[in-house]
């Protein structure tokens, strides 16, 4: 079941409890690894990329116990063994690269595919990871399709300079920092919301770090890392989905935010488009009086835009939900996506709606809007919010329109299509004709 059927123009009302940032799960979920005392998570979501790397722990001999009813998982990695020559890591799962440090910080070894795979958002290297496993004194070679790493010994303190501030990339220099022996230090280090939390779950185990959303962190190492418990937050990228849900179809959408502290920026870029957020003991609101408006700016003859960059400039993973406001806003707003080669190639799919707009460059497009939107059928490219923006758009419509390939959505939102009826949305998954 792989396309999503909506009958659009209806309001979205009622309230939303979001779920865990898939971001900061996948990365903790590989880090408990590095302890064989046992853990207990809360809020752990029922996505695809999670069922994964349980499979691959049950593979490994650990103990997993899951409620599904609280999504509270208990974890013992105390039998766990790995066999470089048996086990392998899945490449359909970018996050599988974060398992090397913790198993070559156990094993000494460590064995994934040639090359791990996530999001169709371009090229995505895979040599910064390789750069980080080097400098903590791991071995990387080429072995038939796969890439083996290996450590002859405990890893090693290092200090390293990021080319680019890489999330996951960091994290990676995280697990193996805790491992090694001594003070390791990381400049131009990632600080997104999903990184500070899963720093804060490696310091819930003991781990020694400072910098927590800084762009220099220094870990210092060697400590034995222990279990202990940890609820997850809320997921900033889905509370920003459903207030815009929201926001596009001009309803009344009340999602839970403990953090509201992350979204300074989200909420001016909101305003960019006449929608204001409030946010009111642990909740979250989008309001608008009128139709969507692009904002014209002070500075005369230039566009309004939105550049999206590592944090802490506007997240990119979030573009593709304000390309759809801009659609369905009266005015014209540029999209600037500074981080991914491959991440716009999808909004000639828009004009299937008849929205008008024109791309500049790989990274750049011009949205037109204020133009009449007609129900339509798209196809969407394997990008999770890409799906969720053309599902918007379509929710905005009144009539049917049908979201072909929108498998993607359930790789970070595990309940996405009730929370969608819970609202008053007529939705649902179909399969493939």
């Amino acid at each position: 079941m792989s396309n999503l059927i909506v009958h659009g123009g209806t309001p979205l009302r009622g309230r939303v409890v979001p779920s865990a940032n898939k971001n900061a799960v996948l990365p903790i979920l590989c880090a408990t690894l590095l302890t064989d005392q046992p853990l207990r998570l809360h809020g752990v979501p029922d996505i695809t990329d999670v069922r994964k790397i349980l499979d691959i722990f049950r593979t490994l001999g650990s103990e997993i116990r899951l409620d599904d009813a609280t999504r509270t998982l208990e974890l013992h990695h105390r039998d766990t063994a790995f066999d470089a020559a048996v086990h392998r890591l899945p490449e359909e799962m970018r996050s599988s690269i974060m398992l090397v440090p913790p198993l070559l910080a156990r094993f000494g070894v460590a064995r994934l595919e040639d090359n791990v795979k996530g999001c169709t958002l371009g090229v995505r290297e895979i040599d910064p990871h390789v750069d980080i496993f080097r400098s903590f004194g791991g071995e990387v070679e080429r072995a038939s399709g796969s890439l083996l790493v290996r450590a002859s010994g405990p890893l090693k303190p290092t200090h390293h300079w990021l080319d680019y501030a890489s999330v996951t990339t960091t994290e990676n220099f995280v697990l193996c920092a805790a491992a090694a022996e001594g003070e390791s230090t990381l400049t131009n280090a990632a600080s997104e919301p999903h990184v500070q939390e899963f720093c804060r779950f490696m310091a819930m185990m003991g781990a020694d770090i400072d910098g927590i959303g800084t762009s220099r962190l220094t870990v210092r190492g060697g400590v034995r890392l222990g279990g202990g418990e940890f609820t997850f937050e809320e997921d900033f990228h889905e509370i920003t989905t459903f207030l815009a849900l929201g926001a596009i179809t001009g309803g009344d959408v009340v999602v839970r935010n403990s953090t509201p502290g992350n979204f300074p920026l989200i909420d001016r870029t909101f305003a960019k488009f006449g929608v204001q957020i409030v946010h009111e003991n642990g909740w979250s609101r989008a309001l608008r009086s009128g139709p969507l408006k692009v904002q014209t700016p002070f500075t005369s003859n230039v566009l309004t835009k939105v550049e999206a960059a590592p944090w802490p400039y506007f997240p990119v993973d979030l573009l593709p939900i304000f390309i759809a406001l801009g659609v369905c806003a009266e005015g014209n707003a540029m999209f600037w996506n500074k981080v991914y080669d491959g991440a716009l190639g999808w909004t000639g799919e828009l004009s299937k709606f008849g929205a008008h707009v024109f791309s500049s460059d790989p990274h750049r497009v011009v949205t037109f809007g204020g133009t009449p939107l007609t129900p339509a059928v798209v196809e969407s490219p394997y990008i999770i919010r890409v799906a969720i923006a053309l599902f918007m758009v379509a929710s905005s419509i009144k009539g049917r329109s049908e979201i072909r390939n929108a498998t993607p959505i359930r790789r970070a939102h595990p309940r996405f299509v009730e929370n969608l009826r819970s609202l008053g949305v007529q939705v649902e998954w179909a399969n493939e004709e």
